[in-house]
């Protein structure tokens, strides 16, 4: 039997917001445990390490401009490229993307929040302290300076004796912990919180690349948590994992970075990848064109990932027959990312295109990420590799797969759901300036960079002689990069005006597919007053008005209307075809993911000073915290 709620629908959303809203002020922002706060609070904390990490790329190439040039000693710039490519990899780029997954995956399930809430508070406050932990090394004048990968032996205790790597191995131990438990949450999330009919053929290929970035993590990260775990215990402890003197192996070192880094690169493709192909059907006016094939080729990706890693230890000296096949796997790889770009053409081929800002940054992306898998595709050949390993012909690849592939497809993404999050719109004309330069920045900055390699420039050097060929080179990569970063500046200064004078947004300014565009904009606390019910891939186009489930008497659909979101519950669903199973109870705000996070903080900065009282606070710190967990857990079941 039906739950009809027959009260005035201003009242309900009235009582449902006093239900959902979290404490105002201070409480309520380090007890949140809101999907959509965490969500954004990823994306802006990110951000601000990004434009950390954009002003130490720009002392880098002032640097490098001329030769002999004198901007930064030797030891200033190790721990800036040091500093740069830890926080882009760990800081910026993962934790932005979870921020997108974090907002928009219950939106597109259809689902009120994450399936683990606090866990999800206790990413975000890790992924935090994290990141402030290894910054509070420029307070105490010892940054990393080993390089973002730390190679054994030059940052084993007799090469590097100081603390400016212990900050590195125990913060990149750390912020492992954030990511790993954000992709079990994800995993969780769109396996058991989909709305009733949203069948797993019938998932957005955003929610498709955040569980197969998931699944990615899963596997890859321990490897670097492993190494970085070992290197400490080399460097604090006198152990002998990677001291060859002593029996250990410093290529060992290698294949734990590399098991995480190769895959790292398509843990931050894949959602990237989402991203794009929800804009390109939006903007294109269709259904996207090879839905299947576009999921499947998500899939592959992640699965042949991991066939790769050796790929970037060609010139190690290991066995040719070996690398010869990882080399045939760095090959293939290009397979399904080919199949993409046919999936993405196809649509737009078919479609009517309107040059939005996001569609600008898709097909910008398209274009950048083209470009750097035709030279990964190169460097997959064994006699090229050898010739360019250690150029910057490598620089100049990853940034174009790493920067341009990645970056292009998150500002896109900025510029497309921020009105959802904020309810603002953001200024077309300031987009389409930042995308064009950022676009003509990009390339005049990284394309001459492969010139530079096959001229011979090695990477990593602080400065080069005249008379080498390299002089106007870096000249005009300096002036690329001083103009990417004016393109970036003007994203902020659209997302600032958009705050105080952007037009309104309306629920579905885009006329979007998807379920998160059925909602007010900004995104009201509970989601969904009653969970949608979906029997299309493309629910706002083809299912007219959406239809909306109501509360029943048994444990699988009470959840499922108004009364459900007024009594804090969603439901839970079966893993394939998303029928109705039992119902979650989502728990409230709570301070102990902050406590548990600050906790494991203490502990981490007890082992770098090697303070045991430090490092016992810290344990006994996120004891509490655990228990106390597990008891509110319990106590809010019974």
């Amino acid at each position: 039997m039906a739950v009809v709620e027959e009260r005035p629908a201003e009242e309900i959303e009235h009582e449902l917001e006093e239900v959902w809203e979290d404490a105002p002020g201070i409480p309520g922002f380090f007890a949140t445990v809101d999907h959509k706060r965490i969500g954004m609070r990823y994306i802006y904390t990110a951000f601000i390490f990004f434009f950390i990490a954009g002003l130490q790329a720009l002392f880098i190439r002032a640097q490098l401009t001329v030769p002999e040039a004198d901007v930064v000693g030797p030891e200033t710039y190790n721990q800036l490229f040091t500093m740069h490519g830890t926080t882009m990899i760990f800081l910026f780029n993962t934790p932005v993307l979870a921020g997108f997954g974090n907002y928009l995956l219950p939106l597109q399930l259809g689902t009120r929040d994450m399936a683990f809430p606090r866990l999800n508070a206790f990413s975000y406050w890790v992924f935090v302290l994290a990141g402030m932990f290894m910054y509070t090394s420029y307070l105490v004048g010892a940054p990393p300076d080993g390089g973002w990968f730390a190679y054994l032996p030059l940052t084993d205790k007799v090469n590097s004796p100081g603390i400016n790597l212990d900050f590195w191995g125990l913060g990149v131990i750390f912020v492992g912990i954030s990511t790993t438990v954000g992709a079990i949450n994800f995993i969780v999330t769109t396996f058991k919180l989909r709305a009733p009919g949203m069948s797993i053929n019938r998932l957005p290929l955003f929610v498709w690349s955040i569980l197969a970035m998931a699944f990615m993590i899963i596997f890859a990260v321990p490897a670097v948590t492993v190494a970085a775990a070992l290197l400490e215990a080399d460097r604090l402890f006198g152990t002998a994992f990677f001291d060859v003197a002593r029996g250990g192996s410093a290529l060992l070192y290698q294949h734990l970075f590399w098991f995480w880094g190769h895959p790292e690169v398509y843990i931050l493709f894949v959602p990237a990848v989402g991203m794009v192909s929800m804009m390109i059907p939006v903007f294109s006016r269709r259904a996207v064109s090879g839905y299947v094939w576009a999921a499947g080729s998500l899939v592959a990706i992640a699965f042949i990932s991991f066939g790769v890693w050796v790929h970037h230890m060609f010139a190690a000296g290991l066995p040719a027959l070996a690398m010869s096949f990882f080399s045939a796997a760095s090959l293939v790889i290009a397979i399904p990312s080919g199949v993409l770009f046919f999936v993405w053409i196809a649509t737009m081929w078919q479609g009517q295109v309107r040059w939005t800002t996001p569609m600008l940054f898709s097909f910008g992306f398209l274009f950048i990420f083209l470009a750097g898998g035709l030279t990964g595709v190169m460097v997959s050949v064994l006699p090229f590799d050898w010739q360019v390993t250690d150029s910057y012909f490598i620089v100049a690849h990853f940034h174009y797969v790493l920067n341009g592939a990645v970056v292009f497809p998150i500002f896109g993404a900025l510029y497309f759901w921020l009105p959802k999050m904020t309810g603002r719109m953001l200024s077309e004309r300031l987009g389409r300036l930042s995308f064009w330069s950022m676009f003509v920045g990009f390339n005049v900055a990284f394309f001459p960079m492969h010139v530079l390699g096959l001229f011979g420039m090695p990477r990593r050097v602080y400065t080069y002689a005249e008379g080498l060929g390299w002089e106007t080179l870096n000249v005009v990569v300096t002036a690329g990069s001083l103009l990417f970063g004016l393109g970036t500046l003007l994203t902020v200064v659209a997302w600032v005006m958009s705050r105080s004078r952007g037009a309104p947004a309306g629920d579905n300014p885009w006329d979007a597919d998807s379920l998160e565009w059925a909602v007010a904009s900004p995104t009201p606390h509970y989601n969904f007053r009653a969970i949608p019910v979906v029997a299309s891939r493309h629910p706002l186009w083809d299912q007219q008005p959406l239809p909306e489930a109501m509360s029943g008497d048994d444990e699988g659909t009470r959840s499922m209307g108004t009364p459900g979101a007024l009594a804090d519950e969603t439901p839970i669903t079966t893993g394939l075809d998303a029928g109705a199973e039992e119902t979650m109870e989502i728990p409230r705000e709570t301070y102990l993911p902050f406590l548990l996070a600050l906790g494991l903080a203490v502990f981490f900065t007890g082992l770098l000073v090697e303070a045991v009282v430090v490092g016992v606070a810290g344990v006994v710190v996120a004891t509490i915290g655990l228990l106390w967990w597990a008891w509110r857990t319990e106590a809010d079941l019974v």
